[in-house]
């Protein structure tokens, strides 16, 4: 067996990324060799079922390295991974942020550690700051602010899989915002899994809008500040006042919305009803006439009717929703949804998803349509292709400067992009 630096596999959202490249400098730290780790999803069965697959096609390709299986579904069905003929371990979270796990495993991969690392993840209180780089492409940076979820929401299994809310003290996130700029990044986005809770835990308890208020403050060389998914119910003034004054808070929310009516929304366990995101929307729209919503909608929730489902549809031209991610129910053990006993047929629930997908498509076609005409200022990912303020994808024919933002007018349209 030949010495090779290890090799990364990442399912699932965005923060799962930014903590396997956190993982990967850990690794390479302490001089693991010969191992491939794979950071699994939760979020969905499919998402599990993915991670299998995945694990039993890399153990093909790599026959002779050791396989780390870690992330959200190794933390909620260890028992499920560990029985894998084709993994050699299993560690959590909260285990593979920590340094310790990867000298320990690069010491003595076999002899010193167990095959099975999962701790009890709602002994965890905190969460660090974990200082890389960025990842992805060299325009953009994600700065992990918060982890974990103090909300239980019926279908979700996503707490059990990051444990309670924590947040990173904004000194710290603020200080690593002013090293990623040093290095000449010009956006960055602030991320977690619950990041509107950002604060509750802090001295004080801060609120994200104040987050946001101070690095645009304190960074003043920073040109573009993102945020990730939020909860719009938990939005506090600040945030308001930063969307409608802060120029470089760019115009784009993607919003954790789920449903359209308000019995769904309730059995869901929400703490919003449909006339609460309609009202955010028109408000948020008010204050910046510019913003683009994304949104993640579940289609068939248990018990859900035709006339539940079509308050779902009207949703997206109540609330002017471009980018959807659509969700069909999954039925997640351990879970008080998965308990409900009427389920929704499956081919319902395909057909119901389709529809919000093809409502969705059409939005974003007005969308791009609108564009057309308008200057943007554009930041490049590659030298052909960047992004809007709204995060619409822009082609150019004419080779840019990857990481810059360039300032165009829009001229064309080519399938789901922009063209300057």
């Amino acid at each position: 067996m030949t010495d090779a630096p290890p090799k990364f596999a990442t399912l699932g959202c965005r923060l799962n990324s930014y903590e396997s490249e956190a993982m990967k400098d850990m690794a390479q730290t302490a001089g693991l060799e010969n191992a491939v780790i794979v950071n699994t999803c939760a979020v969905t069965a499919e998402a599990v079922r993915k991670s299998r697959q995945e694990i039993r096609r890399l153990r093909r390709e790599n026959p002779d390295a050791n396989i780390i299986v870690t992330g959200c579904a190794a933390q909620t069905e260890p028992a499920t991974f560990a029985a894998m003929g084709e993994v050699d371990k299993v560690i959590g979270n909260n285990e593979k942020m920590n340094p310790a796990t990867w000298q320990g495993m690069a010491a003595d991969f076999i002899g010193d550690t167990e095959k099975v690392m999962v701790d009890d993840i709602m002994s965890v209180t905190e969460t660090a700051g974990h200082l890389i780089d960025g990842f992805g492409t060299r325009s953009r940076a994600y700065v992990q602010v918060q982890n974990g979820c103090d909300h239980r929401c019926t279908f979700c299994i996503i707490p059990y899989g990051r444990g309670n809310s924590r947040s990173v003290p904004a000194g710290v996130v603020v200080d690593q915002i002013k090293r990623l700029v040093d290095k000449g990044f010009n956006e960055v986005v602030l991320t977690g899994v619950d990041l509107t809770s950002w604060g509750a835990d802090l001295p004080a308890a801060p609120k994200l809008g104040d987050l946001v208020m101070r690095i645009l403050k304190l960074v003043p060389d920073l040109p573009r500040l993102r945020i990730s998914s939020i909860d719009s119910i938990e939005v506090d003034e600040n945030l308001m006042m930063a969307i409608a004054t802060e120029s470089r808070l760019m115009p784009h929310l993607h919003l954790s919305l789920q449903h359209g009516d308000d019995l769904i929304l309730k059995r869901m366990k929400r703490r919003h009803l449909r006339d609460d995101a309609i009202r955010f929307c028109e408000e948020a729209k008010k204050l910046r006439p510019d913003m683009t919503y994304g949104a993640d909608i579940i289609a068939g929730f248990p018990t859900e009717t035709e006339a539940h489902f079509e308050n779902s549809m009207k949703l997206v031209d109540d609330c002017d929703l471009t980018w959807l991610h659509v969700f069909p129910y999954s039925k997640r053990e351990g879970t008080p949804a998965a308990k409900i006993p009427t389920q929704v047929n499956g081919a319902i629930i395909k057909e119901r998803a389709a529809r919000l997908r093809e409502a969705g498509q059409a939005q974003v076609a007005r969308h791009l349509q609108g564009q057309l005409g308008k200057t943007h200022h554009i930041l490049m990912e590659n030298p052909h292709m960047g992004r809007t303020e709204q995060f619409t994808e822009v082609a150019f024919d004419a080779a840019q400067t990857e990481g810059a933002i360039v300032t165009a007018p829009i001229l064309d349209l080519r399938g789901s992009q922009l063209v300057a």
